[in-house]
């Protein structure tokens, strides 16, 4: 709620703190995100879509090829319209199943000569799936010795790590540039930060500025995106061994199917065995009846029957005993019928 988000920044707010500068909230910021990626320096972003475009952009240029290879289910080409092509210039190359992980050997069919490889961590629309560590190394040295740039759509970033247990800027020292995400799992008000060495940073700055991207009192965003790596990403491990224990409930009770089986990180997908318009009037009567929304968007599936919802497990969601959402989604299937 956002009477919760002010009361964290205010809790973090000296009195003589500036609005910016290199005491200001931004810079402190970036320089904490740069610290925890093990980069040499950062930017702060208005959003995800654009820095991770500037990124791109900018390896790109640096090589005199527009193309970079992704999952087919890529966020840049499944939810921003395409930017990278209509604001940029850029081409998107699919690199393999859309419903399995993307591995070394798609990446080895690529045919045309590439900029850039992206890598999502962890794969949203497969239910937060990961790739295995040693497979992930494995891929990203294999095109960086060729001479592609890595970058890590780290959105996600901070849930992933609990699924590696190693240190964050281990995870982000096999990437070129990373990009992560200060209202998602750090449930800030909005924003995003690119990290990477200084020339790459450099370049990135002029086409943020170019794109409208270098905003002026941006110290809420900042402030309230402090507040999440102090009190949320601690707590990153106990949000992931909840998404576990509902998971393994739901499962076990066999209302519906949660997927990956256990979870990898602190969200999964939860199928349904109804017809989404139906699940979607459920809802609706239960939020009449007893306010609970337990998802705010679904998807069909193959063949049209049955649907799914994304879970993100966060501090609220730890208020949620395993049995009471096996309860809620008996509520919501017995709605549907």
């Amino acid at each position: 709620m956002p009477v919760d988000v002010l009361r964290r920044m205010l809790d973090r707010l000296d009195p003589d703190t500036p609005p910016d500068g290199p005491d200001g909230p931004v810079a402190l910021l970036e320089r904490r995100v740069a610290e925890l990626l093990g980069k040499e320096t950062a930017l702060l972003f208005p959003t995800g879509t654009m820095a991770q475009q500037v990124a791109l952009r900018v390896h790109a240029e640096r090589r005199g090829r527009p193309a970079f290879a992704a999952h087919p289910q890529c966020h840049l080409d499944v939810a921003e319209m395409r930017g990278y092509g209509a604001v940029h210039g850029l081409r998107f190359h699919p690199a393999g199943d859309r419903n399995e992980l993307m591995t070394g050997s798609d990446l080895a069919r690529v045919g045309e000569p590439l900029a850039a490889v992206l890598w999502e961590l962890p794969q949203r629309d497969l239910g937060g799936l990961l790739p295995e560590w040693d497979d992930l190394r494995e891929q990203v040295e294999a095109v960086r010795a060729s001479g592609v740039a890595a970058h890590m759509d780290g959105a996600r970033l901070w849930e992933a790590q609990t699924y590696y247990e190693r240190p964050l800027a281990e995870i982000a020292g096999l990437f070129d540039t990373v990009y992560v995400s200060l209202y998602k799992g750090l449930q800030g008000v909005r924003g995003a930060v690119l990290a990477a060495d200084e020339d790459t940073m450099a370049q990135a700055a002029v086409w943020r500025h170019r794109l409208g991207g270098a905003i002026t009192d941006a110290w809420p965003l900042a402030l309230a995106a402090l507040a999440g790596l102090d009190d949320l990403l601690p707590r990153m491990p106990a949000f992931r061994e909840h998404a576990i224990a509902i998971a393994a409930a739901i499962n076990a009770d066999g209302v519906a199917r949660a997927q990956p089986d256990p979870p990898q990180t602190p969200m999964f997908h939860i199928h349904l065995p109804a017809p989404k318009a139906r699940v979607e009037r459920a809802q609706l009567a239960m939020v009449a009846d007893h306010g609970t929304r337990l998802f705010s968007a679904l998807r069909t599936a193959p063949g049209g029957y049955g649907c799914s919802f994304e879970v993100s497990v966060g501090r609220h969601t730890l208020d949620f005993a395993p049995d009471e959402v096996v309860k809620l989604l008996h509520d919501l299937l017995d709605r549907a019928r």
